[in-house]
């Protein structure tokens, strides 16, 4: 049973697709910890978003990032609670949107214009916790998050471009 799972690859390339997105998480981890005081505030520039670019080349790396984003969350964020739920779900949902999308969309660019976009907007959710959890006013705070990640995504599709061009983050994954 064994051998057969070695001549497929089966097993090889799961082990590959859990150690990578492991590595994934802990440079989402790694990025934010060096950052922290700007990933957290009403006005956030968490550079490691920029990481949630990775899906438009495969959706396999959705792991990773969501694992570095609930374990970042859950080590440094000041309102675990809120962050566990809204931070972790703000991106599952974002990811999950940009995957869909990504199917009937060409060109590495402008899935990356969109998943850009996709994630801006959906810092409403962010902007939700904030006002739960400090009583900030909702539509200025959506406003700021949002101008915030998008900063980060957009400075992020060229970084993401370019590293694409010497590590291939489409063919990491068989």
């Amino acid at each position: 049973m064994l051998d057969a799972q070695y001549a497929t690859g089966t097993s090889s390339s799961k082990v590959r697709e859990i150690v990578v997105n492991g590595i994934i998480a802990a440079l989402y981890i790694t990025v934010s910890a060096l950052i922290q005081p700007f990933g957290f505030t009403q006005v956030q520039f968490r550079v490691s978003e920029m990481f949630n670019h990775l899906v438009v080349f495969n959706k396999k790396y959705l792991y990773g990032i969501i694992l570095g984003v609930f374990l970042t969350n859950l080590f440094f964020s000041p309102m675990k609670a809120y962050d566990l739920i809204f931070g972790v779900g703000q991106s599952l949902i974002a990811l999950v949107i940009t995957i869909l999308c990504a199917r009937f969309i060409k060109g590495i660019w402008t899935r990356m214009i969109v998943n850009t976009l996709v994630f801006t907007f959906t810092m409403f959710l962010i902007a939700i916790e904030l006002h739960l959890a400090f009583d900030l006013p909702f539509l200025f705070t959506w406003l700021t998050t949002a101008v915030g990640e998008f900063v980060v995504m957009a400075v992020g599709m060229p970084v993401m471009y370019f590293i694409n061009k010497r590590v291939h983050f489409d063919k990491i994954f068989k």
